[in-house]
């Protein structure tokens, strides 16, 4: 069910034609209420398509009744037209719920510079309102309306004491952080003010979605949104209700690195002894962008030189010369020489974990990321064909 599993939440996903393989390729969340709190975060690319520009200019006040998301189209650098179509939408969402068009977020994604069909999209939304419910597959549906390269939908349930979060997420490409790094949304029947959603939100993804660097690109039309209809009557206490929601962003993180475009790793960079959190994750991002150590790990090459030629070019406080480095438990550096032998590395399974000990204090912090592989070069390379 997803984001219908909450209380108070209805869902749809339907085929407005915007995919050519006439595909579900819109979907539509509504907050029935009592109340219609809501928080969000987005991409901090300074490019930003036309849902992007709309959604931040409805969150200011808290409140969303409705979020429409298409796929088939990020409708980014697509001029005032496009910009258009993103009103025009929000509008017939409104016109058929009976609420405020400043109330309806707008999501797309897809390739980018391509009008999106416009008339399409205003049936599609008549023909999700039709189609809504809360039971059964309409949160499936609604999370498979919002794939574009994804194989397979994202979905997660976690129960609280008396509430329930749902989510859906899209993502397998483009994903760098920039406090969201793809399309999520997530549903609550917890009775929480916009506030309390804003900083539970803001927490849960600094720990989750913003430490996925799959590919080191960010997205122009990367969003997530945290909805509350009230309707379990239940104010969890703060720190409970956030690390309920770090579980359910973690499982959607982890579903989307899962799933990232071509890979055949999911990477684990997890550095330790960092004199700051920062540098931890500078550190850590610095290996997870560098395509030499990508290259390596697709080839199930555990090249510890890499690693520490792409933690070198970091500002982080550390001594190159006391760092170790082990793959799977396997310390193949220490102190900067080698140690272990690279054949007792096994990198044959998906999973792979890279340890960074910098011996400079006591932070640490775990970056997620994928190998580059030929089926990504593949695929990017065949995208608007």
């Amino acid at each position: 069910m997803s984001v219908t599993a909450p209380a108070g939440f209805e869902a749809a996903g339907v085929a407005a034609g915007l995919k050519t393989s006439g595909a579900l390729d819109l979907a539509l969340v509504v907050n029935r209420g009592p109340r219609r709190a809501a928080a969000a975060v987005f991409t901090s690319n300074r490019a930003q398509a036309n849902p992007i520009i709309w959604s931040q200019q409805v969150i200011a006040d808290g409140e969303v009744a409705a979020i429409v998301l298409n796929s088939g189209g990020a409708n980014c650098f697509t001029g005032a037209q496009g910009f258009q179509t993103t009103h025009a939408t929000a509008e017939a969402v409104a016109e058929h719920l009976d609420v405020s068009a400043g109330d309806v977020i707008v999501c797309s994604t897809g390739l980018i510079g391509e009008q999106l069909d416009r008339d399409a999209l205003i049936a599609g939304v008549a023909a999700a309102t039709v189609a809504l419910g809360a039971l059964g597959a309409h949160g499936e549906h609604a999370a498979r309306a919002i794939m574009t390269t994804d194989s397979v939908p994202k979905m997660v349930i976690v129960e609280g004491s008396g509430y329930a979060i749902g989510g859906m997420a899209k993502g397998a490409g483009m994903l760098a952080p920039g406090l969201a790094t793809m399309l999520v949304v997530l549903t609550t029947d917890a009775d929480l003010s916009a506030a309390d959603l804003d900083r539970a939100l803001r927490a849960a993804t600094r720990g989750s979605f913003d430490r996925l660097d799959s590919d080191g690109c960010m997205s122009t039309n990367d969003q997530v949104t945290l909805m509350a209809s009230g309707a379990s009557g239940i104010t969890p206490e703060p720190d409970a209700f956030v690390a309920l929601l770090s579980d359910a962003c973690m499982s959607l993180m982890l579903q989307l690195q899962a799933d990232a475009e071509g890979a055949s790793h999911d990477i684990l960079i997890m550095v330790s002894g960092a004199a700051t959190e920062a540098d931890a994750v500078e550190v850590a991002r610095s290996v997870a962008r560098s395509a030499l150590f990508k290259a390596a790990m697709f080839g199930n090459d555990p090249n510890w030189g890499r690693v520490l030629a792409a933690i070198g070019t970091t500002s982080a406080a550390f001594d190159p010369y006391a760092v170790d480095v082990s793959f799977n438990d396997v310390r193949v550096c220490h102190a900067g020489a080698p140690d272990r032998p690279r054949d007792e590395v096994d990198l044959s399974a998906r999973t792979v974990r890279v340890l960074i000990e910098l011996h400079a204090g006591d932070e640490l912090a775990t970056i997620y990321t994928n190998d580059l592989t030929h089926e990504y070069v593949h695929e990017n390379s065949a995208y608007a064909s």
